[in-house]
């Protein structure tokens, strides 16, 4: 059968682009990109309504491929939508007079917490220097004064009183620093101790009682002169609190009257008020007024009267849009700073700071999971925030354990904010199965898609997009050449003639690099040459290990023949992927037989150099076997495939095509065409199925030819469905175009059997035989041989146990 009937032709090997069909000639002829989100309908869909729902449960999880600008469209397309939301508040922490170590939360209204912090500011700074001139004014003195003299005249009138009575009874009143002493006196002079020791006995006693009664009466002069101390204190205070309230609460009332529609600010006012009257004395002495002593005295801070902001949102417009691209604890939730003083750690209320939920509160979160989940403690606590729907400024060594001193605990602030996670759909399965908490709070999966199809929409977006990207990036405008080239290299990394890669990053970053080329060669456009030359530039930065091996295929290293023909071998084709680079290279395969039980046994297995999708394909191709040439006989059968010069792991099922031809040719001992390889999943039916990496896997072959010597036969067998996927570059589908080179694509391995044999692969006929002359026909020969050599040696030992001499075995071939 020809072999034309299964060769693609060259347009069947790669979809190119005209650039006429773009309808512009430079990327400046379209207008601006608004949403810079491209063909991602169900994610913006699913965007869209999350955004839209205003429910605590329902945040976002952004999934999607590497390299497809999740990032940078969600903030986008998030920040175009906060910019119609109302900006939220401002959020600060003023000092609680109750309870020094819980500072107290307040919200005010965008931009009217910076105007409250200067507002006490002067408030303080107003009293520091009214306070002590009304202190010092003559009205203040001449009231104190007055307080003053009254208070002397009443506790002298007292003192005089006692003195009086002492005197009347022989004694004498002794006023000193220390208190009130009574002595026993004579013509107005304590008496001596000889004084005394003169006296009877009765005038000793009668000295005794009435320095007893004294005694009594000068205890409660005492007594009263104190009360009348407390009361000219509580006078006193109450003298400077009244002149001090005609300032402050003039001062007072003012910023009441200011803020009378924030009732929590006007509670906050009166208790400043009432600290106030309570610390006058801190507000009586001047700023840097001398002191006493020689040395400087720490003049009081005042802290307590000033205003922490938090986060201040004057200069927002619309609701915040907040990435956070390193989520630790601190970062995330903010935290109590200490400053050192006199060898101590210390710290207040004004060193508390916000952590970005603080600065997105009342708008929208943006973290990167893998970035969150590398801080255990930030994830814990996120999920405990939006459960609570609080913020909670805790200190993390202290919940940890490894300090033992208590510190501030703030007052917490209430949560309004929408928390979009990006990352792989893998972790949010992860995540989803086994994390309870995620299930509930993380309700809309965004699913970003890998690719497109090749739409007019699609590419107009596609265009408006690169367009928009030169102009924000100050690049040079793509060419329509350019453009079209774009597209092709968009197809080539998606794989597929129909569909264009929505892994946008890795096609806007080749659009950089050709700005740079286009600059070189001092174009004004970026030309389809500048985009060539960026791809082609960008390969070699990172083929090294490709040209490497090559050079094993080059010098002979690597087994590998590309004319004749081998019994038993096949040429199959793997891929390599090294994160920045893969690409495709030939391997030999190998197979063997002999006589045996143990069916098909793959050698890579066997060193467990083999994965489970390798193990599963040579299953299913001995299985094959079994269906098509053991239904009437059993398979007395030892067959062995390997990948020689193989020392690393095979995985995937793609070469169980070429296993199934190199383990059909020994046994029809027919020879393989060697300049043919082939790729392929085989199924039990005998079907060729799809695989992946088509492409490098026929450029790695064609440059092993290439190297050789091209000679017009060499090729490579495809499967049919991968046909839809072919983007050779464009020098392999020259070598086509020339007759070069080769590609055939194929739906049965009989298919593939006649391209690599050519001979017929041959069909079953009514009776269960094969027809004669061909592969098929002569692999049931020998599986038929095989079967009647072992019933032959089976009926010889059995002879043998019985006494007769077994006949001679017969020939079976290898």
């Amino acid at each position: 059968m020809s072999q034309n009937l299964w060769e693609l032709k060259p347009e069947n090997l790669r979809a190119s682009f005209n650039p006429d069909e773009l309808g512009f000639e430079t990327t400046l002829d379209l207008a601006p990109m608004k949403a810079k989100v491209v063909a991602q309908a169900r994610a913006r869909q699913a965007m869209e309504f999350g955004l839209g729902i205003k429910d605590p449960e329902y945040n976002i999880f952004v999934a999607g491929p590497r390299l497809s600008r999740k990032t940078e469209t969600i903030k986008d397309y998030v920040a175009e939508l906060a910019a119609k939301e109302p900006s939220p508040p401002d959020y600060i922490y003023v000092h609680n007079f109750n309870e020094p170590e819980r500072p107290k939360a307040l919200t005010l209204p965008a931009g009217r917490g910076r105007k409250f912090q200067a507002d006490m500011q002067e408030l303080v700074a107003n009293l520091r220097s009214r306070i002590p001139e009304v202190f010092e004014s003559e009205d203040y003195n001449k009231q104190r004064e007055e307080l003053v003299r009254r208070f002397t005249q009443e506790r002298n009138a007292i003192l005089q009183e006692l003195d009086a009575k002492a005197s009347e009874e022989g004694f004498i009143l002794n006023i000193s620093q220390t208190g009130l002493m009574i002595f026993p006196g004579k013509d107005g002079k304590p008496m001596s101790e000889e004084e005394l020791k003169a006296l009877t006995e009765e005038e000793r006693d009668s000295l005794k009682r009435r320095s007893t009664v004294l005694h009594e009466e000068m205890n409660e002069a005492i007594r009263k002169i104190r009360r009348m101390e407390k009361e000219f204190a509580e006078a006193e205070k109450k003298l400077d609190q009244d002149v001090a309230l005609s300032i402050v609460g003039h001062y007072i009332e003012e910023l009441v009257e200011k803020y009378h529609d924030l009732p929590h600010v006007v509670e906050y006012l009166r208790e400043v008020e009432t600290d106030i009257l309570k610390n006058l004395e801190d507000f009586k002495k001047r700023p840097g007024a001398p002191g006493p002593f020689p040395f400087p005295v720490p003049e009081p801070s005042f802290t307590q009267y000033q205003v922490n902001v938090l986060v201040d949102n004057t200069e927002t417009r619309g609701a915040p849009v907040i990435l956070e691209n390193n989520p630790n604890y601190t970062n995330l939730f903010g935290g109590v700073e200490r400053r050192a003083q006199f060898g101590a750690l210390i710290t207040d209320f004004t060193l508390i700071r916000p952590g970005s939920i603080h600065k997105a509160n009342g708008g929208y979160l943006i973290i990167h999971i893998l970035d969150l989940l590398r801080w255990f403690f930030s994830y814990e606590a996120l999920k405990r925030c939006l459960k609570e729907q609080e913020i909670k400024i805790e200190d993390l060594a202290e919940q940890m354990g490894f300090i033992a001193t208590r510190t501030l605990q703030p007052q917490p602030i209430p949560l309004n904010i929408k928390v979009i996670l990006i990352g792989d759909p893998h972790i949010y399965q992860l995540l989803y199965i086994y994390d309870e908490d995620f299930q509930k709070l993380f309700k809309i999966k965004a699913q970003f898609d890998y690719e497109m199809k090749k739409t007019p929409e699609h590419l107009q977006e596609f265009a408006a997009l690169v367009g928009s990207y030169c102009h924000d990036e100050k690049l040079m405008p793509v060419h329509k050449t350019g453009m079209a080239r774009l597209i092709e290299y968009a197809q080539e990394l998606t794989g597929h003639q129909q569909k264009l890669t929505l892994q946008l990053k890795e096609v806007l970053d080749i659009v950089k690099e050709a700005n740079y080329w286009a600059k070189n060669n001092t174009h004004e456009v970026i030309f389809g040459t500048d985009i060539e030359k960026a791809i082609q530039e960008k390969i070699y930065r990172c083929d090294l290990p490709e040209e490497k091996m090559q050079e094993l295929f080059d010098e002979g290293i690597l087994f590998l023949e590309t004319t004749g023909s081998v019994v038993g071998q096949i040429n199959g084709l793997s891929v390599y992927a090294l994160g920045d680079h893969a690409f495709g290279r030939p391997s030999r395969i190998t197979a063997s037989y002999a006589m045996g039980k143990e069916g098909v046994v793959a050698i890579d297995r066997e060193a467990q150099m083999a994965g489970n999708i390798h193990n599963k394909g040579v299953l299913i191709l001995a299985s094959y076997l079994k269906s098509r040439f053991a239904q009437d006989k059993p398979l007395t059968l030892s067959a062995s495939l390997t990948f020689e010069q193989s020392y690393g792991l095979v995985e995937g099922d793609s070469a169980s095509a070429a296993e199934l031809i190199a383990l059909t040719s020994v046994l029809a001992d027919v020879p393989l065409k060697q300049n043919i390889a082939i790729t392929g999943s085989v199924s039990q039916r005998g079907e060729v199925q799809p695989i992946g990496g088509v492409n490098w896997k026929i450029e790695g072959f064609y440059k092993v030819c290439k190297a050789k010597g091209l000679d017009g036969t060499q090729g490579v067998i495809v499967p049919k469905a991968n046909v839809k996927d072919l983007m050779l570059k464009k020098e392999v589908v020259d070598a086509v175009k020339e007759g070069k080179f080769h590609v055939w694509a194929v739906g049965h391995v009989d298919e593939a059997i006649e391209l690599l044999t050519g001979m017929p692969a041959g069909k079953r006929q009514p009776d269960g035989t094969w027809e004669e002359g061909t592969v098929n026909f002569k692999v049931d020969q020998t599986l038929t041989r095989l079967m009647e050599l072992a019933r032959e040696l089976m009926k010889g030992e059995e002879e043998q146990k019985s006494g007769s001499p077994p006949p001679p075995p017969a020939s079976c071939g290898t």
